[in-house]
């Protein structure tokens, strides 16, 4: 963090909601006047001030000295976007009706980790929506750790995608890899995706933030939560808010896995912001065998979703094979799936 950013200090003002107009004006001007962004908050029961700047010359005693003033907090994260101090209501983030956050039913997103052609787009986009899939996924620009291996078809792959939600009715979600694309991703795909490789591509996140797009960010494969907010709140500072988290597991010692998933960022996240998250068992465990245990776990956790690589063929996968559920199997996972969200009084 730099010494700019450590400069910066954060304050919530909550006001009684019988305030008088007049002197909630004179309040924020007061503010204002001392060099401070003041961003309002309007809730059923309480009106709320965010304020960003330098709040040490501000006096907390005589701010709460004032009759309208029912409480005072200052806070030491440097995101505001997504802290749920500022936003103390759940997002909702609408996909094409179907809405992720809050109490919403819990979605399911299912497909390959690699578009590898129409027809087999076409088949798993049929196995997804029959097994109770909400939106299909599918790469077609793929970031791999390999220069040798399979990159992706990519338009063509994107235009298959579109051709199995036309037929399906299922969004799509895709890896959007670097901004020269964001234009074919903004026309024809519904959530776009930003992978853990690029969490942190500044460029990336304030491209996508100046759309109005859904974005789909996953956790760097090792940074921490904060660091991961803050990637959030580079794409929110544009102006674009719709963001959903998704935790894939981060990289420790531990070989057994592909990586290790980090459950208690469910919790974590909903507490220190207001933003959804959904949870990728596939990459998280690289084993197809440990998929339906980690998604069951996700669901019971608070998880608002899931994305699951589904093949119909994933012995001969050109990608992820060895992560990827059948459909047979991906469709037993969101019957088990529906008990637990029953249990914590959800749907899915």
């Amino acid at each position: 963090m730099d010494s700019k950013q450590k400069g910066r200090k954060y304050m919530i003002i909550t006001l009684k909601k019988d305030a008088p107009k007049q002197e909630v004006d004179k309040l924020i001007h007061s503010f204002e006047e001392k060099g401070l962004s003041v961003t309002m908050i309007n809730g059923d029961n309480y009106n709320v001030f965010g304020l960003v700047g330098d709040t040490s010359k501000l006096d907390e005693k005589l701010i709460r000295a004032n009759h309208f003033v029912q409480n005072v907090t200052r806070i030491a994260a440097p995101y505001k976007k997504a802290n749920r101090l500022f936003h103390p209501e759940d997002s909702i983030i609408d996909v094409q009706g179907i809405k992720i956050g809050g109490h919403e039913k819990i979605v399911v997103i299912g497909g390959p980790c690699s578009v590898e052609g129409e027809e087999q787009v076409m088949e798993i986009a049929k196995e997804v929506k029959q097994a109770g899939g909400d939106m299909l996924r599918g790469g077609a620009y793929k970031p791999r750790t390999s220069p040798y291996a399979f990159q992706g078809l990519g338009s063509k792959g994107i235009a298959y995608l579109e051709h199995a939600k036309e037929r399906y009715h299922l969004p799509i979600v895709s890896e959007l890899m670097s901004s020269d694309k964001l234009e074919e991703f903004v026309e024809h795909v519904d959530v776009i995706q930003i992978g853990a490789r690029n969490m942190q591509n500044f460029d990336l996140l304030k491209a996508v933030g100046k759309t109005n797009k859904p974005i789909l960010l996953k956790r760097g494969l090792s940074n921490t939560i904060e660091e991961w907010i803050m990637a959030a709140e580079y794409i929110m500072s544009e102006g674009n808010e719709n963001v959903i988290f998704c935790e894939r597991g981060i990289r420790t010692f531990e070989p057994y896995t592909r990586n290790t998933l980090d459950l208690s960022v469910i919790p974590i996240i909903k507490e220190k912001t207001h933003l959804p998250i959904i949870i990728d068992p596939s990459h998280a465990t690289g084993d197809w065998r440990l998929v339906e245990s980690a998604s069951l776990a996700a669901i019971a956790a608070g998880a608002d979703g899931l994305i699951i690589e589904v093949h119909n063929d994933p012995e001969n996968a050109w990608s992820d094979g060895a992560q990827s559920l059948k459909p047979q199997r991906f469709q037993e996972v969101i019957e088990k799936g529906r008990k637990i969200a029953h249990v914590i009084g959800r749907e899915m």
